[in-house]
Parts: structure tokens; C-alpha cells; sequence
């Protein structure tokens, strides 16, 4: 969810409602007239079809809509508008071009950009429709009490206590990607809840990228609610270039989303975020005993989730989360493993460790070679006992 940023979206005039209707030739008493209008002119989209299907037939009732699949309609539409609108104003800078050829040449990229444009709004409209079969057509509406969040974060599966940093890295195909998920001691307050704030930076072959603000707060029952973010791309300046992805739950029809389940179950699923057209991560539980090995240990016990938006149609993260007594194990497609406990976090393939947010890069090796230790059922060279004996003799001298 924090780390995909989200594509640009326009918006298109609104599509005629059934008030508009008579005005366009089609009248709700006549099913005749209301047929023949619908075949003239197929713009009228699947919310006339419904109300034609519902005339025909004679039912006196009309269906409960379907308010996932409109509103997936609406947003083709507008994206659809925005491409041609692109495309307009892409053919109006080429109209400047005095070289014939050089014009010839800009009209057929815009032909081109405008093909790509509607392909993209297709697939957008494809796994919207998709996740409208997962999640139902009911509007998505949440009712937020803030009586009935709690201060803390503590759901075991995405525990955020302030002072931990969950760190992940790996190579990607823009670069060697590093994550810092850091639990701050900020706070803010949405919609009347005090949200835990979390301050996430991404930096790509050691340049800043990516650098956002998270807000998180929990339900009396342990859900965990995602209330927005502030995020913003950075160019190889480090001026941003662009803030597309932020969105705050009360602002602009935003919602807010559950973003871990108090007890996760198979098969269930729901919104994170949803702002149409920059924020509709969802996710759906694949697994509660997912097989999971990492360096330093591996369990038949982790649980295994997907999350999808359709704004990146062809995107999949699949997360593999492990909790114990001190800490949680988390394992996403990409960049890499990251894990956080109370005290220290580990991130298997990187020069540094953390402890409270500061690295101390010298215990790396020690840490890595005990974790092996563990993972191979063998006899450390230096046992526990000689580490409580240096200890001592540290303290001893300070």
C-alpha cells in the first residue's frame, strides 16, 4: 500500500440522470419509446439498461443498484474523457509545428498516447468490476465513532509502536530501493480519532524518492484503520514533482479503510483506502498457516495476504506477516524482508542494523552469524556466557 504511488486521473462531465431522461427522448411510462432510445444511443451506459430490463419485464419493484459497478462506470468515463482531452491538447502543440513532418510525427505519438490511454482506462474498468465482485455493490460508507478507537496500536499482525522503524530493501528495476517505516510519537487527528503517524521514506540508490506521512488508528475490536497520507515523489533533485496518492479520510469523499483485520480470516477481504481514482487499495486473506523461511528462521504459521489497486492493474503485492512475543516478521514481493521487534530491527541483506532508529552497522556480522547460529541448530564460538562476561567488564569500566 505505501510504497505503490498512483497514476494520474482526470475528470469527465458527469454522466445524464434519469431526471434527464425525458429531456432525451426516453420516458419512463413508455417501454417502447424508452427501448427504441436506448438502442439510438448506447451512451445512456448500463444504468439505463437496468432501468429498460426492469420496464420490459413489468416489475413493479426496481433492483437495489449496483453502486460499486456505477461508480466503476463513472470513473471509466472520466478517464476516458481525459484521454481524449490529452489527446486534443497534445494535437493542439503539434498544430504549432512549422516542419511537416515533424507535425506528421507529433500527431502520431498523440494517436498513440491516446491508444495507450484507453487501453490503461480499460484495464483500470476490468479490475475495478473485479473487485466489485469481491466486495459487493453496497456503497462504501464506514461510520466512524471516535469513541470507539483506542490510543495504541498493538494488533500483533501490524504493531505500531512509536520509536520502532520496520526496515526492507532490495533491488528493483529502478534501483537498490530502501524502505524506513518509522512509528513516530506524532499524532493527528481526523474525523475526531487521534492517529498514529508514521513517517516513511523511500530512497533508491541512496537518493530520497519517495517521502511520506501515514496515519493509522484502532478499533476497540483490534482492527487497524488507514485515515490517509501525505506523500510526495521526489525528482533526482530532490524537488517534488509530484503529490498524487495523498488523500485524507472526510476530505473530498475520501474513506477510510481497515488495513489489518483484528482476527484475519480466509478469504476475507476489504478496502484499505478509497478515494476514487488515487486511492483504492484493497485486500483479500490467502492464508493463516503460510509456510515462510527468511535467514534467520522458518515457520508453517505466517499469515499470507494480497493487496491489488486498479490503478495499477497488473500489480500484485503478495505480504507475509509472522508475529511473536517481541516483534513481527513482514515479507513483501518487493523490496525485501523487513523485521522490527521492541527494541531492534533487522534487515536481512542490508550493511546496518537499527536499534531505536540509529544504525550501528559494527554488530551486523555478529548478529547475522548468531541468526545463522539459530537457523542450523549450532554451537555459537562465543556462548551466552561470554557475552554476559563482556558486558560486564563494559559496564565495569563505565
Amino acid at each position: 500500500m505505501f510504497m505503490a504511488r498512483h497514476k494520474k486521473h482526470l475528470k469527465a462531465d458527469p454522466m445524464k440522470t434519469n431526471s434527464q431522461l425525458s429531456t432525451l427522448g426516453i420516458e419512463n411510462h413508455s417501454a417502447h419509446r424508452a427501448s427504441a432510445g436506448l438502442l439510438s444511443s448506447a451512451k445512456f451506459g448500463a444504468r439505463v439498461t437496468i432501468l429498460l430490463l426492469t420496464l420490459v419485464n413489468g416489475e413493479a419493484a426496481v433492483a437495489t443498484p449496483d453502486f460499486c459497478r456505477q461508480t466503476a462506470q463513472d470513473a471509466l468515463a472520466s478517464c476516458q474523457a481525459g484521454a481524449q482531452s490529452d489527446y486534443s491538447l497534445a494535437l493542439g502543440k503539434c498544430d504549432n509545428l512549422s516542419d511537416p513532418a515533424a507535425q506528421q510525427a507529433c500527431r502520431t505519438q498523440a494517436s498513440a498516447d491516446l491508444q495507450d490511454a484507453r487501453q490503461t482506462c480499460q484495464e483500470q474498468n476490468d479490475a475495478r468490476l473485479a473487485a466489485c465482485q469481491r466486495l459487493g455493490g453496497a456503497p462504501y460508507d464506514p461510520v466512524i465513532d471516535p469513541s470507539n478507537f483506542v490510543p495504541q496500536v498493538d494488533n500483533p499482525y501490524f504493531p505500531l509502536t512509536p520509536g520502532t522503524t520496520f526496515i526492507s530493501e532490495g533491488q528493483t528495476a529502478q534501483g537498490f530501493e530502501h524502505d524506513e517505516f518509522a512509528v513516530t510519537r506524532n499524532t493527528r487527528v481526523i474525523l475526531g480519532v487521534t492517529c498514529t503517524e508514521v513517517h516513511d521514506t523511500v530512497t533508491t540508490d541512496g537518493e530520497l524518492t519517495e517521502d511520506t506521512l501515514d496515519w493509522f488508528a484502532q478499533d476497540r475490536d483490534g482492527n487497524v484503520w488507514y485515515f490517509g497520507e501525505a506523500t510526495a515523489e521526489l525528482d533526482a533533485k530532490g524537488r517534488v514533482k509530484s503529490t498524487e496518492g495523498s488523500w485524507q479520510s472526510g476530505v473530498d469523499g475520501a474513506k477510510a479503510g481497515i488495513y489489518m483485520p483484528a482476527h484475519p480470516k480466509v478469504a476475507q477481504g476489504g478496502r484499505q483506502e478509497y478515494l476514487k481514482g488515487r486511492a483504492e487499495d484493497h485486500f483479500k486473506t490467502v492464508d493463516l498457516a503460510a509456510p515462510v523461511a527468511v535467514p534467520a528462521l522458518a515457520s508453517q504459521h505466517a499469515l499470507k495476504t494480497e493487496e491489488r489497486t486498479p490503478l495499477e492493474p497488473t500489480v500484485v503485492d503478495n505480504k507475509l506477516t509472522l508475529y511473536g512475543t517481541k516483534g513481527c516478521i513482514e515479507i513483501e514481493s518487493t523490496p525485501g524482508i523487513a523485521i522490527s521487534s521492541d527494541r531492534y530491527h533487522y534487515p536481512f541483506g542490508s550493511h546496518a542494523i537499527t536499534r531505536y532508529g540509529k544504525p550501528f552497522a559494527h554488530f551486523y556480522e555478529s548478529i547475522r552469524y548468531f541468526a545463522d547460529c539459530v537457523a542450523g541448530d549450532k554451537t555459537p564460538e562465543s556462548t551466552g556466557h561470554d557475552g554476559l562476561m563482556a558486558t560486564a567488564m563494559v559496564e565495569a569500566t563505565v
